[in-house]
């Protein structure tokens, strides 16, 4: 059994939590722009649907720059489906790998890993 806590067993974990980060606030970016759609088209008031228009443009500027960032880090690929498709089933394998991963075990006792104030507290009280 692997200690994901311990930082030797989360080699590679930033590049893949970033891709992950991304994708989550591409998606709600794109939710965003959903929302702000439907709510001008019940919109009343003109004032209302003026504010509206001003964060549905806001919203889809926010998910142009998401997009791009994504595609400069080669996060997607949004103008090609057979390069995207890769990407999204390794997306899909990690995310099945880590359900797997036994994240919490039952020791969870770091005394000595890590240089800490607590740490340094407990070793001084155990003396």
């Amino acid at each position: 059994m692997r200690d994901y806590l311990d930082p030797e067993n989360a080699k590679g974990m930033p590049d893949l939590m970033d891709s992950a980060i991304c994708t989550e606030m591409l998606i709600t970016a794109k939710s965003a722009v959903n929302n702000y759609a439907i709510a001008i088209t019940e919109a009343v008031h003109p004032e209302l649907r003026q504010t509206l228009v001003r964060h549905l443009d806001e919203a889809i500027d926010m998910q142009g720059a998401i997009s791009a960032l994504m595609a400069q880090h080669n996060w997607l690929f949004p103008a090609d489906p057979k390069a995207q498709y890769p990407f999204d089933r390794k997306a899909a394998n990690t995310a099945i790998d880590v359900v797997s991963m036994d994240l919490f075990p039952y020791d969870t006792d770091r005394l000595g890993m890590f240089a800490t104030p607590t740490n340094t507290e407990s070793k001084e009280n155990q003396q």
